[in-house]
């Protein structure tokens, strides 16, 4: 029998920063039965407090940078554990630099990314173009596998004019080239769906703002945060949404209620 799950994702920009602003106790007060952080910014999860590994209902999954101390990283925190954890995608961008979670439960596969930013540089924007690249080939193949795909997280392109405040003036900014948008429209030629748009049409809706400038306040921000469904999950998605209200971050944590 189906039932619903609710699931959260939010590029929390260190994990340890958002414990001091109350993150593990906003975690066990919520009724998420998933939620895939990214940005964790941990090398070694084992140092972390044990309330942060182990919240109250919840058990964690981690997957960090070995390359670099201090820089990216993803978790994912559990009521029901899954039948598999995959961190490791063989010679592929994939298993760089702590980006990607898998889990598998029976009816679906959730996959939490950190994609890479390409803003500082060539050599970046090409390293982030490969990974959408070989992310696009991986999630294709498991969809041909017959496994019931989903995947979020910080995508760290807008998709359209509607997906940032300021469209003309970021025209040939990273995270808003011709390139990088091109692929989002791969995805959804290749069979998934951006969930946030099933029910929200035109712009206005933001899950980053930049802080030195203080642009939450202005709402002038841009949509880089997403849960995309295969195709054949489009009918059990019930809801999509966005917490714009919900502090800690630059980020804001983006929703998805799916049965599955």
């Amino acid at each position: 029998m189906d039932k619903t799950l609710t699931l959260l994702s939010w590029n929390v920009n260190g994990i340890r920063a958002a414990e001091r602003k109350g993150f593990t106790g906003w975690l066990e007060r919520s009724k998420y039965d998933i939620v895939s952080v990214q940005e964790t910014k941990v090398s070694d999860p084992s140092i972390l407090s044990e309330r942060l590994r182990h919240p109250d209902h919840y058990e964690s999954y981690w997957h960090s940078a070995s390359e670099r101390k201090g820089y990216s990283g993803v978790a994912m925190y559990v009521k029901e554990p899954p039948l598999h954890v995959k961190t490791f995608f063989g010679a592929s961008s994939l298993s760089a630099e702590g980006r990607v979670i898998e889990i598998e439960y029976p009816r679906f596969t959730l996959l939490n990314i950190y994609f890479p930013n390409g803003g500082s540089g060539e050599a970046r924007l090409s390293y982030k173009l490969q990974f959408y690249r070989e992310f696009l080939e991986y999630v294709i193949e498991l969809r041909r596998l017959g496994k019931r795909v989903i995947f979020c997280g910080d995508v760290n392109t807008a998709h359209t004019e509607n997906d940032l405040a300021r469209p003309k003036e970021n025209a040939g900014v990273s995270g808003f080239l011709p390139v990088e948008r091109e692929w989002i429209n791969q995805v959804i030629e290749r069979g998934f769906v951006d969930t946030f748009r099933m029910f929200h049409e035109g712009n206005g809706f933001y899950t980053w703002w930049d802080m030195k400038t203080r642009a939450r306040d202005r709402n002038v921000g841009w949509r880089l945060d997403y849960f995309f469904v295969a195709e054949e999950l489009r009918e059990n998605v019930e809801n999509a949404f966005i917490l714009p209200e919900i502090p800690g971050s630059d980020h804001c944590p983006a929703v998805l209620r799916i049965r599955v």
